[in-house]
């Protein structure tokens, strides 16, 4: 089964804290995953003033700046990973290095039938 692991943390003090990992962990991480077998994909993004959110109300386009909602985190990531069953995820999910200065929020991925 597919999971999401959304990764989560303060853009501002990612990379100030003492606990904050480096990048080249993270690439490391993200590296072993693969070499599990488990990795489906994984992505660093871009900061969130980068963002623009899109809505249709009625037939009509809106396109603003910025995130959906105000937050003290921003989604800074995200792991698409396969295991056995959410226990199996949460251990993955418990070792991504930012999760010690953020948060790792894991939903199974919907199956949809065709």
């Amino acid at each position: 089964m597919k999971y999401l692991c959304l990764v989560y943390s303060d853009e501002h003090l990612l990379h100030s804290l003492p606990e904050s990992p480096e990048d080249a962990e993270c690439h490391a991480y993200a590296e072993a995953v693969a070499r599990s077998g488990k990795m489906v994909a994984a992505e660093a993004l871009e900061p969130v003033a980068t963002a623009v959110t899109v809505r249709v109300r009625e037939g009509q386009v809106s396109v603003t700046d910025g995130p959906f909602a105000e937050t003290k985190e921003q989604l800074t990531g995200f792991y698409l990973i396969e295991a056995d069953n959410m226990e199996e995820a949460l251990r993955i999910a418990a070792a991504i290095p930012p999760a010690r200065v953020g948060s790792i929020e894991v939903r199974p991925v919907r199956t949809l039938a065709v």
